[in-house]
């Protein structure tokens, strides 16, 4: 992995939310079915987040930046929500899980000032119209000089 990425403040709040969670989660009982199905949850959407946000730092095109910043909302929100099972599962240190929903707060922050920074002028019509930049029509007709920023070299 690039170390840029690892160095971006919203990459190392999902590490910090990663190590928080495992701690939490390995405090769930073995013969809990419920909550070790919750487990494997939670672990999968915190490593969905790191994915995504490696990937939406490895394009310039605005649309897969978009697309794998709604999979992190999505993921996020869930771990967010997830807690609310927490007791009606049987888990007794549920209230260590307000630590999990504080972190996510914190990232949301940084989520929002991430994606205000993904460059709207470096995108390729989504005939789909979920993640055109605003003001872009699924049929709009792109020009040759609107793409010129693909033969760009840089770090992305």
């Amino acid at each position: 992995m690039r170390d840029s990425v690892k160095n971006l403040p919203l990459y190392q709040k999902a590490e910090e939310i990663y190590n928080t969670l495992k701690i939490i989660i390995g405090l769930f009982p073995e013969d809990n079915d419920h909550l070790q199905h919750l487990k494997m949850n939670l672990l999968e959407d915190i490593m969905v987040i790191m994915a995504k946000i490696s990937g939406a730092e490895a394009v310039k095109l605005y649309d897969i930046k978009m697309e794998n910043a709604a999979i992190i909302r999505k993921a996020a929100r869930d771990i967010m929500v997830s807690g609310h099972s927490l007791e009606m599962f049987g888990f007794t240190d549920s209230k260590y899980y307000k630590l999990i929903r504080n972190l996510i707060e914190e990232f949301r922050i940084l989520f929002v000032e991430w994606v205000a920074n993904f460059n709207p002028k470096h995108f390729i019509v989504d005939e789909w119209g979920l993640f055109n930049p605003p003001g872009i029509s699924p049929d709009y007709i792109q020009s040759d000089d609107e793409l010129d920023f693909l033969d760009e070299e840089d770090d992305l």
